[in-house]
């Protein structure tokens, strides 16, 4: 049985496994503000894409740094949660290459590349059209548990 899923694409993270990482992802409204979609995820992986809007775009006409960066990093947070184990980000960061303009088609894939104890790395590359626009670096930790919001 298939569950509609704001930002999972039919078929993508169905396996009793990514329990958690369905749970994440549907309480993530800031990936589904943008109209995120994830297309793919495996142990160590995500792909997705995301449409950049004419409220996403700056004075220069191209698309607002914050926007991709947010994109990259809802990439980055379903591979590194992908392996079944609550992370979090510790550090990341983000290299602009090229420009994206409204109406483009922005596609994003993570890989995890290294991860050892309880941290990892995970690289996230943007592009449009298969030319990359950005690449994203990201440190994770695992967490023993779920951050409480100390307001609530």
């Amino acid at each position: 049985m298939t569950t509609e899923h704001p930002i999972l694409a039919p078929g993508v993270a169905e396996g009793p496994e990514f329990t958690h990482v369905r749970t994440m992802f549907d309480g993530d409204r800031a990936t589904a503000e943008i109209g995120a979609k994830i297309t793919a995820l495996d142990a160590g992986t995500c792909e997705g894409h995301f449409t950049i809007r004419p409220e996403m775009c700056n004075g220069h006409g191209t698309a607002q740094g914050g926007y991709l960066y947010m994109f990259a990093d809802s990439i980055f947070a379903g591979a590194c949660n992908s392996g079944g184990d609550l992370a979090v980000a510790a550090h990341n960061s983000i290299h602009y290459i090229a420009p994206a303009f409204e109406g483009d088609v922005v596609d994003g894939v993570g890989i995890t590349r290294q991860a050892w104890g309880r941290n990892g790395v995970v690289d996230v590359t943007l592009s449009i059209k298969g030319k990359p626009i950005a690449e994203f670096r990201g440190t994770f930790r695992v967490l023993p548990s779920k951050p409480q919001n100390r307001n609530a």
